[in-house]
């Protein structure tokens, strides 16, 4: 493949970097594809965003499900493409694949019939809004077998050095978005005023695009979607690598997402206007935690593929390299979230009787940014090595502190930024007890493979 970078020769933060850079502006892409949604859906009014959040709740935990493959097909794969074993890499693709239509289509179908309870499960005040949430969850995650298939061809290509296809692809999908968005929630010219209905329907038909167009980038590779070694028929011995490292990721994230609609359940305690301000809040706050998640993704492969290799000095180097850069954006977005919090919520929610909530929302979460982008950079480079369960365990067991410690500190003068405050905390403490359980570990593993 042309487009594919060579993570085991060369200078280690130019590799890096060419690798990382296309995977960051995947990911502010695909923030801006979310914030999109959320500045056409917050002209319609707080309830709406409301009733998008609780909903949205449920991509979210699809997210911990799609990443039993995408994390255990990206790792092995990479592995194997560092080793220098073509065949095996394609063949842990293909079964990775086998796996997402699997999982993707079930949770579809489970989402659709069982819309009902899983909206209630938030107990949303208004009728309308409840409404709302389950069109919104039955035609979003209905169809979220194609959000399955993009992240594990993201991985993939990411295992693979070739970032640059997967920004494209994503980029395309906004496109679309940016132009069915306002189309078909408001019903411009000929299309229908389908509201809340609008936004799910644009997000699901742009979700369908980018798949196309990774189907189009896989059928021109000549490295790992190789037909001669791709299969339709599932291989245990693919399989079982496959789940074992992507097992504690995929718990890590489903715990992690379970855990936050825990909390979402005590923000609508506040009202439907603190839903929407998490809502809001949280696509905000994207913009650090997706672009670190893009850049643990290249650290990942970069990892994965010299440790293959055996090449464990050029690991140490790429993690220091990796940390310096994150470590800059992580202040930036503290700085951003803390000085400017109004103007930014304002783009969102314009009601008067909201925004002080935001502003609390995005100062507070403001002072963890910089250690949430550690946490998610470390645990790409746990991840890189194959070792997926100390991140998990650090995510777990610190995020499971937020549902108590949330209970004492809304009981004080704090109240609804009590919640808030858990979320900064947990982040803060998650960060610095990963960042030290990865150099004891690093230091470990350099000193056996001297």
């Amino acid at each position: 493949m042309k487009q594919h970078v060579d993570l085991l020769h060369g200078p280690v933060l130019p590799s890096l970097s060419k690798l990382a850079l296309p995977i960051m502006a995947t990911s502010l892409i695909q923030m801006a594809y979310n914030l999109t949604d959320m500045i056409w859906i917050g002209r319609i009014g707080s309830d709406a965003v409301a009733a998008v959040g609780a909903a949205g709740m449920y991509m979210w935990l699809s997210g911990g499900i799609a990443a039993l493959a995408r994390m255990g097909g990206q790792v092995n794969t990479a592995h194997a493409l560092g080793a220098g074993h073509l065949e095996e890499a394609s063949k842990f693709a293909s079964n990775a694949f086998l796996l997402t239509a699997f999982s993707g289509i079930l949770y579809g179908i489970i989402c659709a019939l069982f819309s009902v309870p899983l909206i209630g499960f938030f107990k949303l005040n208004q009728m309308h809004v409840i409404t709302d949430a389950r069109i919104y969850l039955q035609i979003t995650c209905g169809f979220v077998v194609f959000s399955f298939f993009n992240q594990v061809f993201t991985g993939l290509f990411t295992a693979v050095g070739n970032s640059s296809c997967t920004f494209l692809a994503t980029t395309a999908g906004l496109l679309v978005n940016i132009v069915l968005d306002p189309l078909l929630i408001f019903g411009i010219g000929p299309f229908p005023r389908l509201h809340v209905m609008g936004a799910a329907i644009a997000t699901v038909i742009a979700q369908f695009i980018v798949t196309l167009i990774f189907c189009l980038y896989a059928a021109k590779d000549t490295v790992l979607f190789r037909k001669e070694y791709m299969s339709l028929h599932p291989d245990s011995s693919y399989l079982k690598p496959i789940l074992k490292i992507g097992f504690p990721t995929s718990i890590q994230s489903l715990m992690f997402t379970s855990i936050s609609m825990v909390i979402a359940r005590l923000v609508a305690g506040y009202g439907d206007a603190a839903v929407a301000v998490q809502k809001v809040g949280s696509q905000i706050e994207s913009i650090s935690w997706m672009t670190a998640d893009g850049f643990a993704a290249a650290v990942n492969a970069f990892i994965a593929q010299n440790h293959g290799a055996g090449f464990y000095a050029r690991i140490r180097r790429g993690y220091r390299a990796a940390m310096a850069i994150v470590l800059i954006w992580g202040v930036f977005c503290t700085l951003l979230l803390i000085m400017c919090p109004a103007p930014i919520f304002r783009i969102f929610i314009t009601e008067e009787a909201v925004l002080p909530m935001g502003i609390d929302y995005l100062m507070i979460l403001g002072v963890s940014q910089l250690f949430m982008s550690v946490e998610i950079t470390t645990a790409g480079a746990f991840s890189g090595y194959g070792q997926t369960i100390p991140p998990s365990i650090i995510s777990i067991v610190f995020t499971a502190v937020r549902i108590p410690l949330a209970m004492v500190l809304v009981r004080t003068p704090l109240a609804l930024n009590g919640i808030w405050w858990s979320i900064t905390i947990s982040s803060i403490l998650k960060g610095v007890f990963l960042l030290i359980w990865f150099l004891v570990y690093l230091r470990k593993e350099m000193c056996y493979n001297k």
